[in-house]
This record gives C-alpha cells, structure tokens and sequence, in this order.
C-alpha cells in the first residue's frame, strides 16, 4: 500500500569499487610498469651489489630496500590509481604545498650527502627528496589553473601558472637542481602549448631558458663543468661517462653476460643515475630497445586515450604526468649515451631510489586514475556537431 501511494524507493545500482576499478583501467600500461619494475629488480641484482660491499652491508641490501620501496610505490600506484579525478586534484593540492614547504626549508634542514646539492632530508634509515614528490602535485595544481582559465569569467589562470612555474625553477637551480627545475619548466611548456599558448610566447620562454643556462654558466662552476664535458670531443676514461659510454660499447648487441660486467665495479651511481649502462654491457642492445619501447608505448598510449577525453582538466593534467614520465626517461638515458649533460635524474621505476620509486608510483597512479575509461562522448564528437 505504501508503495502505491509514495511509489517505491529507487534501487541504486552501485557496481562495487575493484570490479570497476579493474573494467576501466588501462591494463596494458599497468603491465608495463610491472615489467619496468621486473626489469629494475633485475638490473639491481646486478649493479648494486658492489656498492653493498663497499660501504660494508649485505650483499644485496640495496636489492632488497628497493623491494620495499618498490612495494611501497606499487600500492601507492593502485590506491591512487582507483580515485575520481576530482579527489586526485584535491590530494595533489594538499600534496604539492607539503612538497613545496619542504622545499623551500631544505636550505636549513638539509643534507647534500657529500654530492654538492642539498636536495634531501636525512631521517637517519633513510632519506627524502621533496622535489621527486612536488612534480605530480606540480603538474596537477597547473593544470587545474589552466583549465579554470577556459571558464567564462574564470581567473587568470595561465598567469597563476606561470609565475608558480617560475617561483618552483628558482627554488631548484638555487640547491642546484638543474635537472628537475629543467623537467618542470618542460611540464609545464607542454600544458601550455595543449590549453592553447601562442607561439610568440612559447618562443620567448626559450630564450629566456637559453638566457637562464648563459647566466647559470658563468655563475654556477658546478653546471659549468658539466656542460664543458658533456661539449669537450675527447671524454675522460675515468670519469661516469666515461666508464659509461665505455660499457655501452663492450655491451654490444647481446651484452657480455648476467654477471660479467664491470661497470658496476667502477661507477658510484650504477645503480641509479647510471642503470641503463649496466643493462647495455650485460644484457645488450635488446634489453636497452626493449625498455625504450615500454617507455615509449606507455607514454603514447596514454596520450592516445587522453585525445579521446573532453574533461579539459584531466587532459592538461594527464597529457603533463605522461610528459613528464617520458622526457624523464630519455634525459637519464641520454645522459648515459651522452647525448645529454649530466643531469643526476633517474630512471622511472628502475633506478634504486625511495623517493623516486614512491613519488613515481603516485604520478603513474594519477595518469592511471586520469586515463580510466568514463562514460562520456568523445571529443571528437563534439568536434563533429553531436554533443553541444
């Protein structure tokens, strides 16, 4: 009777959160993340335990931590990989001005190891790297101000960006951090360019990068003498690039064998900056083209699945984590093969680093979470006329 009178209540159709979690993620480069992590487990087993002796631990101590944090970055991966795009945006925030705080007040509780550059704390069983965990939380606060742009009366959100942009690349080279200050301004330049930058203005923040590289180069000796060995025609043998580009050649086409190089006898950063010389000298070209090929076939997926998104925040937020991701994998391989100066940067996923592995799995788990199939028309629809 009830029912007849006030009709029944609605039934929800609530489908359960793993179930569609797990319909709507991109799997494929999910899979190719755990093979990058595979590969990294692997390429520690051989590059770490040397540096393990020397500095007096068990000889696969370093292969073990990066379990844990490998561990550490895969839950964060899932885990943010299953929120909404607006509590992504709404962690980020909270996230980038934690990471920003902490480094701005790396000048008075920082450490820079012995390596030049104070980029880290210390917590005694292990150490953080604030700017490692400010580049998603960066890339999503301008992309939110990006797109807050394109609203009718909505606020100047490019120039917000721009001068938050500006603010972060000072903060870095003033460690010095050139390479992340780099990535960041990079980030951001390829935002700018999708919310639809003029070329004039793109131009010009070149220049100014050119001037900016000029003025650091007679000020700074420390940059200045990696960009005269990355320019000099003969390189040092004894250097990292030298012991380097040296196991990139022995390495050939297959390598020399599991075991048998000895790069990682001589490089303090084999481990880390340096991984990708290890897997060219004992494992060969095809290791080397087989991580090139998932690095590159996760970026242009998630650039392909991006295209098909409307939402103009998760594709100016999406199209940075996925440019970020890649550019940071060709400067460290770069670097390696010397096509680049040094720059200090990891390898995404297979380098030993806890603040890169973690801070790596929440951007990957963010592009996961941004590129999660939605019910929606695509963009080209309305390119089209059909949605308006």
């Amino acid at each position: 009777m009830t029912e007849m009178v006030y009709g029944a209540l609605p039934v929800r159709d609530v489908e359960p959160i793993l179930p569609k979690w797990w319909r709507t993620l991109d799997k494929w480069t999910m899979s190719c993340i755990l093979i990058l992590f595979g590969i990294g487990l692997l390429l520690g087993l051989a590059a770490s335990p040397p540096l393990a002796e020397k500095n007096g631990f068990p000889h696969f101590y370093y292969v073990l931590r990066q379990s844990v944090f490998g561990a550490a970055a895969l839950f964060a991966m899932v885990v943010t990989s299953m929120m909404s795009p607006k509590l992504v945006r709404r962690l980020a925030v909270m996230g980038f001005l934690a990471a920003f705080l902490a480094l701005l007040m790396l000048p008075f509780f920082g450490t820079d190891f012995g390596k030049g550059a104070v980029r880290w704390y210390s917590l005694g069983f292990a150490s953080v790297q604030p700017s490692e965990f400010l580049k998603p939380g960066f890339v999503v606060v301008a992309a939110w101000l990006m797109a807050a742009n394109q609203e009718i009366n909505g606020p100047p959100g490019k120039l917000w960006s721009f001068c938050l942009t500006v603010s972060i690349a000072l903060v870095l080279v003033m460690q010095p951090d050139f390479g992340q200050a780099c990535l960041i301004l990079f980030a951001w330049g390829v935002m700018y360019f999708i919310a639809g930058a003029p070329m004039t203005l793109l131009v010009a923040m070149m220049l100014l990068v050119i001037i900016g590289g000029m003025f650091a180069y007679n000020s700074s000796e420390h940059f200045a003498r990696r960009i005269d060995g990355f320019l000099s025609a003969d390189v040092d043998p004894t250097t990292q690039l030298g012991y380097a580009t040296n196991a990139i050649r022995e390495g050939g086409f297959f390598g020399v064998g599991v075991g048998e190089g000895q790069v990682k006898w001589s490089l303090p950063d084999a481990h880390t900056d340096f991984i990708i010389a290890v897997a060219a000298e004992e494992y060969g070209l095809l290791l080397v083209l087989l991580i090139l090929g998932l690095y590159a076939f996760i970026v242009g997926r998630s650039f392909l699945r991006l295209m098909r998104e409307r939402d103009p925040f998760i594709r100016l937020a999406g199209t940075g984590l996925a440019a970020m991701f890649g550019v940071q994998a060709m400067i460290n391989m770069g670097v390696a093969v010397r096509l680049l100066p040094a720059k200090g940067m990891t390898l995404p996923f297979v380098s030993y680093g806890g603040s890169s592995l973690i801070a790596g799995g929440i951007a990957v788990g963010m592009l996961l979470a941004f590129t999660r199939s939605r019910p929606q028309g695509e963009i080209s629809d309305i390119l089209r006329g059909h949605y308006r």
